[in-house]
């Protein structure tokens, strides 16, 4: 009797991942994701062990500057996330408020605590490494701009496959940016990617904002090319995840999932 119920336990679970593509995602992308970003990264480092002249100088901006748009998304996510958990869900569409102000206070509000989290590290970069990411000068707050609108777009579409596939889609809010990582060539240049997967990274902000604050601490040169093609992009991505958003609510709404969402 108690091999059945502890197998009917088990059964409940297998069902569960079984029925939710969210879930079997996640579990299937962590080991890859890492293999995958770890696999360039240690490629490139063998191939050009000489590249970075400052070597703990480019990885730790290169981290913050990644840090920076992860919390910018997740913390986008957290806010909404918290509305559900809370079961406040359903009271925002009580009061008088639109999608557009839903929209622009969460993004206001992730804003203050992405610097809540970021300022700390940043100022402890220099007495204990000898790095400030001052050193990017001018340019960096076009490269904040670029991933905070980059992290907020992930946010909204995140939102809004919460929407859509209810909280199922949770855990895809934790790890959206881990999926992107590889391609954004954070800690290593675009060419060590194979060609095929250049083209796609070319379609990412990402890779013009790290490629660029690569150029200005490496060469000390500025290639507005590079902000501008990235800027560029966030916007039309911006604003696709905003309609996106706004198809996944009225959606969700003629379904008559979004009381569902906050039980």
């Amino acid at each position: 009797m108690k091999l059945r119920r502890m197998y009917a336990l088990s059964i409940r679970h297998l069902y569960l991942i079984r029925g939710s593509f969210p879930r079997i995602l996640d579990l299937i992308y962590w080991p890859t994701i890492q293999i995958i970003l770890w696999g360039f990264i240690s490629k490139f480092f063998t191939m050009y062990s000489d590249y970075y002249n400052n070597t703990v100088g480019v990885i730790l901006s290169c981290a913050i500057l990644y840090d920076f748009l992860f919390r910018s998304s997740i913390s986008f996510n957290m806010l909404f996330l918290e509305e559900i958990w809370s079961r406040n869900f359903t009271n925002l569409f009580v009061a008088p408020l639109k999608l557009s102000e839903i929209i622009t206070a969460l993004t206001f509000t992730a804003l203050v605590r992405t610097l809540i989290g970021i300022v700390p590290a940043v100022l402890l970069m220099s007495p204990l490494f000898g790095v400030s990411i001052i050193n990017l000068g001018a340019p960096l707050f076009l490269l904040f701009l670029s991933l905070y609108m980059f992290g907020t777009t992930l946010g909204i579409l995140v939102t809004s496959g919460l929407l859509r596939f209810g909280p199922a889609f949770e855990n895809t809010a934790w790890s959206s940016l881990f999926l992107l990582a590889p391609l954004g060539c954070v800690y290593y240049p675009l060419s060590i990617l194979p060609e095929w997967l250049q083209y796609i990274s070319n379609l990412l902000p990402l890779v013009y904002v790290f490629e660029e604050a690569r150029s200005i601490l490496i060469n000390n040169s500025v290639n507005y090319d590079n902000i501008i093609n990235a800027l560029l992009l966030n916007l039309i991505y911006f604003s696709l995840s905003v309609i996106i958003f706004y198809f996944s609510f009225y959606g969700a709404r003629k379904k008559g999932t979004l009381v569902n969402m906050g039980e």
